[in-house]
Formats: C-alpha cells, structure tokens, sequence
C-alpha cells in the first residue's frame, strides 16, 4: 500500500498554523480540530511540525510562560517527510527510525497531507479486511470436488 492510498483512505484535511502564532493558539487549534499535529508555516512554505510532544517539551522547558511562546521555538524543525508513492513498509521503518509519529507529505515543495500512526493502523486493518473477505469469498467460491 502506497501513502497516497492511505491519505485516499483518511481525507486530506490539513490543519496548519504560522510559525509567528503563540504555542497557545496552536493548542487551541489542535484541541478545538481533535488532532495531534499541525503543520508549520512561514512564507508560504512548510518549515516544520508540531505536535503534542513538542508542545510539552516547550511548556515543561517555558515553565508559566509556556502559552506566549512562538511556535517556531518549539517546533520540530525539518521534519523527516514522506512522499505519495512511498511503501507502507518504508512509512512505518521512517517513523520508528526518527521516532516521529506524524510524517507530512509531500510532492515536490507541495504539502499533500500528514499520516500519522493512527492513519497507518487504520489502512493495515482495512487492507486486511479486504483480504480476509477476498479469501473467504475465494474458498465459499471453490469449485466442489464432484465438479471437477
């Protein structure tokens, strides 16, 4: 399975924030969207990722003055991308590899969508109910041995 058919299979709503935003508008965008990261931007160009860990990084380091923090100072920087013709296998190898569990992707300087964890777990069940069904609809189908 491709990462283009896993952004297929979740949608490619995208959640962003400005690298300029204070870290408590960008808690308050992923908790009022329910999701566990956000795409930097500045000038139009992705410069990085937060996510929940980033944010409690910043908050335990910021201390009371975590909420006025820029985003830009708690973000991961260069975030590790994938591309949409990428295997599942090598997704899910770059994620554990650079322990990131939210990869953007990208096509060319294009932001096409973010896959997390949660996203890959859910294509690896769907792909293997499609299979199971497949298997069973293949033996249910099986030619009876006086048929033959």
């Amino acid at each position: 399975m491709l990462v283009s058919e896993i952004l297929a299979i979740k949608g490619k709503v995208l959640f962003t924030v400005a690298s300029n935003k204070t870290l408590a508008e960008a808690v308050s965008i992923m908790t009022e969207q329910d999701v566990g990261s956000l795409v930097v931007f500045d000038r139009g160009r992705m410069v990085g990722l937060l996510t929940f860990r980033e944010v409690l990084v910043a908050t335990q380091r910021a201390g009371a003055a975590w909420e006025v923090l820029p985003v830009e100072e708690a973000m991961l920087k260069d975030p590790v991308v994938a591309a949409l013709n990428m295997e599942m296998d090598e997704l899910r190898r770059q994620m554990v590899e650079h322990h990131q569990r939210y990869l953007p992707v990208m096509d060319d300087s294009m932001l096409m969508g973010v896959v997390s964890f949660h996203d890959v777990a859910r294509a690896v069940l769907e792909e293997q109910s499609f299979e199971n069904r497949m298997l069973k609809n293949y033996i249910r189908n099986w030619p009876a041995e006086d048929q033959v």
